[in-house]
């Protein structure tokens, strides 16, 4: 993948060259650049290919940090419950 056409508006490259950025920081990069992506995007790959050109030379950097954790699935337990059910519960 070519990472210019991943990172078009350099939000990740430029995280990397902050001084003193803190994951806070980087994780509200990484939703602007989110958020630039097309909308039927899978971002997966695309963070990938950003940890592998970037990562790789930089492991403790907080973009880091955070781009290894946007790779991970988010862990979902519970089930939607909508309507009446949600707001009074359900009783026996």
């Amino acid at each position: 993948m070519d990472i210019k056409a991943i990172d078009k508006k350099g939000l990740i490259r430029e995280s990397y060259r902050i001084e003193g950025i803190t994951e806070g920081e980087c994780r509200s990069i990484l939703l602007d650049w989110a958020l630039s992506m097309p909308l039927d995007a899978d971002t997966s790959p695309a963070i990938s290919a950003l940890l592998d050109y970037y990562g790789a030379d930089m492991p403790d950097h907080p973009m880091t940090v955070v781009l290894k954790q946007g790779l991970q699935k988010p862990n979902v337990t519970g089930k939607r419950r909508g309507g009446r059910a949600a707001r009074v519960g359900t009783y026996s």
